[in-house]
């Protein structure tokens, strides 16, 4: 990754309003007033939450999305204008639905169930001739939100734009949401083209029918991706790695006091995003992805985690790199 483009990396995929509240201990009978400690709006997504971090920590970055042409829309711009290292120029906006949009009543653990709407990420649409517009000036493209981008899912387009970035020399790292039965079908054709997947553990176990890390990872690597790198998200227990050539290895969480863990999983990806640029441009690594690279990378993307379940929404508690590299080097994980 030493050619020089506009953008560290771009992030693809579903952008949507976080509402958040926290302690939700449970929802009024009739008309009923709960009071609660906190209120926050907040851009969040499978794409979007690894956007704003990975900004935050530094990365030149930019947004390919579908907004509706609404107050939501307008509040997700106006957030990124605000965080900085986010390029808008390819965001749409669409009168055909709203931005999509969550209530999040977050409980006293943390657990946070979801009411969402489905919106505008539906209608995202990436034409053939806008890839090279996308792919050719960026060192990464991360497409997050597979699953719940159903104009892209259903016509195999982020295939084919994933398949354009890898033939480019961009290096590919795929997150998705909501898997259900047919999302393996989609899986098929999408991460040949992936070079780091990037799912939950429970999700990397429902799509793999298996019931171990090991047999799920196998599964993708062997049977779908024919190569590449899993990285599986892992709540509390960290995070587990197996690439193709046969790294292996759990990277530990840290300990954290935790109040909401929304975006928890995204901001993994926006932080390794963010430590593969960062740590390949060292002088010792000379722009290759070594190992080496990929553990410290893994490890950035646990702290970037931890640091946002410690408040509320999609990017709560980081600042920037030097304060999130300063979390690391004081804090402990668990064993």
């Amino acid at each position: 990754m030493t050619a020089t483009k506009q953008f560290d990396a771009t992030f693809v995929g579903l952008t949507i309003l976080d509402i958040s509240g926290r302690p939700v201990r449970g929802i009024p009978d009739g008309g009923g007033v709960e009071f609660i400690d906190e209120i926050k709006l907040c851009p969040a997504g499978t794409a979007a939450g690894a956007l704003m971090n990975a900004a935050k920590l530094g990365i030149k970055c930019r947004a390919v999305a579908c907004l509706g042409n609404d107050e939501k829309g307008d509040f997700i711009l106006d957030s990124y204008r605000r965080i900085g290292n986010i390029d808008v120029a390819m965001v749409q906006r669409t009168d055909d639905a709203p931005t999509s949009a969550t209530i999040l009543p977050i409980r006293p653990n943390g657990d946070r169930p979801a009411l969402h709407q489905k919106g505008a990420s539906d209608y995202l649409w990436i034409k053939e001739d806008d890839f090279s517009v996308i792919c050719d000036n960026t060192k990464i493209l991360h497409h997050g939100g597979t699953g719940l981008l159903k104009k892209m899912d259903e016509s195999g387009q982020s295939a084919k734009l994933l398949a354009y970035a890898k033939s480019k020399g961009v290096v590919t790292t795929l997150d998705l949401i909501a898997p259900n039965d047919s999302t393996i079908d989609l899986l098929r054709e999408i991460l040949p083209h992936v070079d780091y997947f990037m799912p939950s553990m429970e999700e990397a176990l429902f799509l793999s029918q298996t019931s171990n890390a090991d047999d799920a990872a196998n599964f993708f690597l062997e049977e779908i991706m024919k190569g590449g790198t899993c990285i599986f998200k892992w709540g509390a227990k960290g995070s587990f790695l197996k690439s193709f050539a046969g790294e292996r290895k759990i990277i530990p969480a840290y300990r954290i006091n935790v109040k909401d863990t929304t975006g928890c999983g995204d901001s993994y990806c926006g932080g390794f995003v963010a430590g593969l640029i960062k740590y390949c441009n060292d002088d010792d690594n000379n722009g290759d992805i070594t190992n080496q690279v990929l553990d410290a990378a893994c490890r950035l993307g646990t702290a970037t985690s931890a640091l946002v379940a410690t408040g509320l929404g999609s990017d709560a508690g980081v600042v920037d790199y030097e304060s999130t590299k300063q979390f690391m080097e004081n804090s402990k994980c668990y064993s």
